[in-house]
């Protein structure tokens, strides 16, 4: 072969590789993944929503591309970001991270298969007609959560028999927030504990509603969920310990950062579930057939070095049925 006729030959197949490298992306199946806050909030829950989609046979990269989209705690903006994932074309939207996201994407399109991950109930919301056979083109998991408020509570009362007041810190904007609070009220009355309930959508309004709080003379705290909390939790440690106000809360990240306690489904589960019922849509499930799973793993986990600088002691009982206690 002659010199010239090889560095052409090489030449053409160097230039060939792009091409042939976008030609397999492009055949690649690609879903959406529209969170709630940001990625670094979600990094456990990737990695667990990946573990999901490698047990149905897709692993990110190799047979799948992922297209993230983060609102940053702006709720009002995933109306915009599911429409760019419709107009995108994707096989898939995991909506996750709370009602918002999911609620978004079901109104952005009635074809492309969704699977959520919900605290409230999804058929409550709109979400799906039946828990065993949602309909439509949206299935997913079912964390339970905001019927968790009254199990919080009372961890809360039995840490704190003799408190008679206890504040609520509530997103507004967040779609399931004012049953969580009426649930958690319902569950006060037998209790004989009064519920203040605070509201705060942005981060500007936390110093107002912690305020708020003690001029109310509120002896313990409990929040709402919300992606949005989840992901100013070192702000509301902050001020919790600033007002020496004993908190249980909806993850297991805030105990971890300095929170009292908190009380949760298992988010890698969840998340894990969330990737398979994906790899199952890929692989040709449609999401009618599947239903919508349920949480079955709590965790409750005790922060000792709060409680200490907070003057509590925890009682054997809570003790013993923690998870994880964090000295």
């Amino acid at each position: 072969m002659r010199r010239r006729e090889f560095i052409s030959l090489v030449g053409g197949a160097v230039a060939a590789w792009p091409l042939a490298a976008r030609a397999q992306q492009a055949a690649m199946p690609v879903v959406g993944f529209l969170g709630t806050t940001t990625a670094s909030d979600f990094t456990d829950r990737v990695a667990a929503f990946r573990e999901g989609l490698k047990e149905a046979g897709y692993i990110e990269g190799q047979n799948i591309v992922i297209e993230y989209r983060w609102p940053e705690g702006n709720y009002d903006r995933l109306a915009t970001l599911a429409a760019d994932l419709v107009r995108r074309h994707v096989a898939v939207i995991a909506a996750v991270g709370g009602e918002p996201s999911p609620l978004a994407a079901k109104a952005a399109t009635g074809t492309i298969p969704i699977v959520f991950s919900s605290a409230g109930d999804p058929v409550k919301l709109g979400l799906v007609a039946n828990l065993n056979r949602p309909d439509g083109n949206i299935t997913g998991v079912y964390f339970l959560s905001s019927e968790l408020g009254a199990k919080r509570l009372g961890l809360l009362h039995e840490l704190l028999p003799k408190v008679s007041a206890i504040g609520m810190l509530v997103n507004p904007t967040f779609a399931d927030a004012e049953t969580y609070v009426g649930t958690v009220k319902e569950a006060a009355l037998p209790l004989g504990v009064q519920i203040h309930a605070v509201r705060a959508s942005t981060a500007d309004d936390f110093d107002t509603a912690f305020a708020a709080l003690a001029q109310q003379n509120v002896e313990a705290l409990l929040l709402a969920n919300d992606a949005f909390f989840l992901s100013e939790r070192r702000r509301l440690i902050a001020l919790a310990a600033r007002y020496a106000i004993p908190a249980v809360y909806f993850w297991r990240e805030f105990a971890v950062d300095g929170g009292l306690m908190s009380y949760s489904p298992s988010l890698v589960q969840a998340y894990r579930q969330v990737g398979i019922y994906t790899g199952k849509i890929l692989n040709g499930a449609k999401p009618a057939d599947l239903p919508v799973a349920q949480a079955t793993k709590f965790e409750f986990v005790i922060n000792l070095k709060t409680a200490k600088a907070l003057g509590l002691t925890f009682p054997p009982g809570l003790l013993a049925i923690a998870d994880e206690v964090i000295e």
